[in-house]
């Protein structure tokens, strides 16, 4: 690993997590002068800033994970679903495998990226102040780079601790003895509390919208189960590439209104006993479009889960007997005892909707019932997802243009890939790709064969600068809105919609389909990179 200024390059890859890697390890492969360069200390992109308590992955591997065989076929993991540790354990494996540290320099970060008309390249000054030159700038940020911290009136005067779950401090933090108070019950809220429960003096949590989470059922393995499994590894990786999430399978080919209530619940229980993310995606192929057939899926889950849940009195705040919105527009949290840490006495849970948050003074957090004492606060507020990452570079394109000015309004793009106005500029799990809505992995390995082949394409005709064109951006961005209004997600208020950052744009950020989305670039490809300006 370089830890020295970078130098001028060919490409240069911003991000360090699955689809940095994975574009670099391709774009040396094929011959580029590429380099990438993190903020982070080390390699795993989320998988670094998350090291907070009960961090962990919600899909599955051998899912989660590169296909290339010569990264799996020596490697295995010790958990069905990884946490955090494992996953930089792997990152550490993938960069000497492939023999990627002398290409990559860690600790440094983006501050500034211009484009130069005049010579067809990007001028990029880091935050030590280093200037370098690279014909293609590539960054590959992730949906989930930029923290989100609501504004609460008197943060500032607390005497005890804060932290984001993106933030949380790399040497680690105990919450034993300690009082908790964790604001946000998504994915980051549902683990830390979990952790939180099991050793804090109390814990208050600070619901705004119920979660809809689903069993993890978390599985040891061995490494003799791994060996016999990899066997069938290049078909689950193959499979995964033909599905609308990216995961192993897709949904069914049936309408859950198509069959009687007994087959109905069949499927429902089936993945639900198969636990992860499974009811989710490889449930009825209309659980997402039709409203009746997802109320099926709620009453479902709303069922099992107030089952678990020792205090009647907490169904409605947890599980209602109405759905908050419809079940999967949120991406759903895996939980391992979520609704089990509800019957400790050391756990409380407070329902924003009913007692709002009034300000935060020296002792805690003050709502219209009262005062929650804490000594720790625990923002898992998520991101400014999509965009956040790229719009926190000050990346300015043909005369100027900065590109948090030109997402201001909405973001657009094309492809998911390129902005008009900004040449030779090409982003990975970003805004209006499937990101959000893919598994990482495989997202990563679709985008970055494809950005590498469309590189080595402009190679080998001479061509040193594309741009995508308006108008192929315009309907890209208009066609990604037209399919979501097809679906359910706009019913939800959720950062898929760029609801949960105030003043942003409402706007379905990402594609909804891995495989469509492909299919689609690969036509684009075909039809020698139509809707992009060459020269």
């Amino acid at each position: 690993m370089n830890n020295g200024p970078v130098g001028d390059c060919e490409a240069l890859i911003v991000g360090a997590g699955f689809s940095g890697v994975y574009l670099l390890h391709r774009l040396r492969e094929a011959g580029f002068d590429a380099r990438l360069i993190d903020a982070a200390a080390e390699p795993g992109g989320v998988w670094y800033w998350n090291c907070y308590p009960g961090a962990r992955v919600d899909s599955q591997v051998p899912i989660y994970e590169y296909s290339i065989p010569e990264l799996w076929r020596d490697w295995t993991w010790r958990e069905r679903y990884p946490g955090w540790r494992e996953l930089r354990a792997y990152f550490r494996h993938v960069c000497d495998r492939l023999s990627l540290w002398s290409h990559i320099t860690m600790g440094t970060r983006v501050a500034s990226a211009h484009w130069d008309e005049s010579e067809r390249l990007w001028r990029v000054t880091t935050d030590a102040g280093d200037m370098l030159r690279a014909r293609y700038l590539l960054p590959c940020l992730g949906f989930a780079a930029k923290a989100h911290v609501p504004e609460i009136a008197g943060l500032e005067s607390f005497a005890g601790e804060w932290h984001h779950t993106a933030h949380w401090p790399q040497r680690g933090l105990s919450m034993a003895g300690r009082k908790v108070a964790i604001i946000g019950t998504g994915a980051s809220g549902v683990q830390v509390a979990q952790e939180a429960a099991a050793e804090a003096a109390h814990v208050t949590l600070l619901q705004r919208t119920p979660i809809l989470a689903l069993p993890m059922r978390q599985e040891t393995l061995t490494i003799a189960q791994q060996e016999r499994e990899k066997l069938g590894y290049p078909a689950i990786f193959a499979a995964r590439l033909q599905t609308s999430g990216g995961f192993d399978t897709g949904s069914v080919d049936t309408s859950a209104l198509d069959v009687d209530a007994e087959a109905r619940r069949y499927l429902f229980e089936k993945q639900w006993q198969a636990g992860g993310l499974r009811f989710w995606y490889a449930n009825f192929a209309d659980l997402l479009t039709s409203e009746q057939a997802n109320r099926h899926a709620y009453d479902f889950w709303r069922d099992k889960v107030r089952a678990r849940i020792a205090d009647p009195a907490l169904h409605e705040t947890l599980a209602p007997s109405e759905p908050p919105h419809p079940f999967g527009t949120k991406r759903p949290s895996l939980e391992r005892n979520y609704y089990e840490i509800f019957a400790q006495e050391n756990v409380a849970l407070v329902d924003l909707a009913r007692t709002p948050v009034q300000r935060i003074i020296a002792e805690g957090i003050e709502t219209a019932d009262g005062l929650i004492e804490c000594d720790l606060i625990v923002f898992a507020t998520g991101f400014d997802a999509g965009r956040g990452g790229l719009m926190q570079i000050d990346i300015r394109g043909r005369n100027d243009l900065r590109l948090a000015d030109t997402w201001r309004e909405q973001v657009t793009a094309y492809l998911g890939y390129a902005v008009h106005g900004f040449p030779n500029l090409a982003y990975l799990y970003g805004p209006l790709s499937p990101s959000g809505f893919a598994n990482g992995p495989t997202a990563a390995e679709i985008q970055g064969d494809w950005v590498r082949d469309f590189l080595v394409t402009l190679r080998d005709r001479g061509f040193t600068r594309f741009e995508a064109e308006e108008d192929a951006e315009r309907e890209w961005t208009e066609g990604v809105a037209a399919i979501g209004s097809m679906t359910l997600f706009p019913r939800a208020m959720s950062w898929y919609m760029g609801d949960n950052i105030p003043g942003k744009p409402r706007q379905l950020l990402n594609y909804p389909s891995v495989i469509g989305f492909a299919k689609i670039s690969e036509d684009v490809a075909a039809d020698g990179y139509r809707g992009f300006a060459l020269a």
